[in-house]
């Protein structure tokens, strides 16, 4: 695209600044949950900045990409995204350390292929709706659609993986919602749901159903499955206003806090931060919000709209899930925080979901990319 003082003008520089700032206040609560010494020496800041900073490449690079040719590419994505998975049920690691078979090593590199595959899902599935929107609401059409989006979420599921399972069933509704889907499949979806919540009850792991019952009363098992939990509550309620101080953290500085640098980094913040701390937080992902609805609004076509309202709602899932979890709100899922929580995969997928954003936000009538 060429960038002349009239495209420039739709660009969307509060929403890059906006993700700067919440980046740089991720880097700096890492260093407090790793080590609270020297930034730069810190290996856990050293690989996020890393990933901010391929990211802001990618960004770069995206915005001069005219995202239509993603959606012309669409089923190629697709199944790139659903062998991603496949690869990882066959040749993936982690169950013993995280209880989900999650990760993939290619030489030195390791990584998340369930963070990329929710990329491809959201821009392969925006295209797929956007196909078929003129008969959404015919029963064979949504099918159709459902088992489009239903194979990686059974793929996601055989890992098991229930938490970015989770992620994948909030951004297919919220995109399908949007997209116009009558009130009638919204109701039977939830009658559905409910139905199906005793067989998936039964079906669950044993560490699982731990969360779950620890979620109703984390005093069952305080040096088990509701340590996380308990310490998280101690940490926050600890900080109240203004916070004990940054790198002051007591739960967070003597280890008491459990993954304390990826899942529960909110508990960080709410320590040495307080509740000041923690409202500028969310204050920075409202905005976030705002301007990712703002360009899916606006959007020149179907699939530009429903597939930045498809990061909107990963993000969304995100922020509202792992904020929950540290409070007692929501269940423990290992849902990280975005653009926050330490993990290279994860801060590279959701600078990529900013540049594609951006790149729709960009794309308007008369201008050519």
């Amino acid at each position: 695209m060429n960038l002349n003082k009239k495209t420039l003008k739709r660009f969307d520089f509060i929403l890059i600044i906006d993700v700067i700032i919440l980046s740089i206040y991720g880097l700096i609560m890492i260093n407090s949950a790793t080590s609270g010494g020297n930034f730069l020496s810190n290996p856990y800041v050293k690989t996020q900045l890393i990933a901010f900073l391929l990211g802001l490449v990618a960004v770069a690079v995206l915005i001069f990409i005219d995202y239509e040719i993603y959606g012309n590419l669409y089923l190629i994505i697709y199944g790139i995204s659903n062998i991603l998975l496949l690869a990882v049920l066959l040749f993936g690691f982690g169950e013993d350390q995280w209880g989900a078979r999650s990760w993939l090593s290619i030489g030195p590199v390791t990584f998340q292929p369930s963070e990329i595959a929710k990329i491809g899902i959201i821009i392969s599935l925006s295209k797929f709706i956007e196909k078929n929107e003129s008969t959404l609401n015919n029963p064979l059409t949504l099918l159709k659609i459902l088992a489009f989006a239903g194979i990686p979420i059974v793929l996601i599921l055989m890992q098991p993986d229930f938490g970015t399972a989770m992620v994948m069933l909030f951004f297919i509704a919220i995109m399908l919602f949007i997209s116009g889907i009558d009130y009638k499949y919204i109701v039977s979806a939830v009658i559905l749901a409910l139905a199906a919540l005793p067989v998936i009850y039964m079906n669950l792991k044993e560490f699982q159903l731990d969360r779950i019952r620890v979620f109703f009363n984390p005093l069952l098992d305080p040096q088990g499955s509701g340590y996380q939990v308990l310490q998280s509550k101690i940490a926050i309620g600890s900080g109240k206003l203004f916070g004990r101080g940054l790198y002051q953290g007591v739960q967070n500085q003597y280890g008491f806090l459990p993954a304390k640098e990826t899942d529960f980094i909110f508990a960080v913040i709410g320590e040495e931060l307080g509740l000041v701390g923690g409202g500028i937080l969310i204050f920075l992902y409202i905005i976030l919000m705002y301007r990712l609805i703002k360009i899916s609004k606006n959007a020149l076509d179907t699939f530009g709209s429903l597939m930045v309202i498809g990061f909107s709602g990963m993000m969304l899932f995100h922020i509202f899930e792992n904020i929950g979890m540290t409070i007692g709100l929501t269940p423990v899922t290992g849902i990280p925080l975005p653009f926050i929580s330490y993990g290279g995969t994860f801060m590279l997928v959701n600078m990529i979901c900013i540049g594609l954003s951006l790149n729709v936000g960009l794309k308007k009538e008369g201008l050519e990319f």
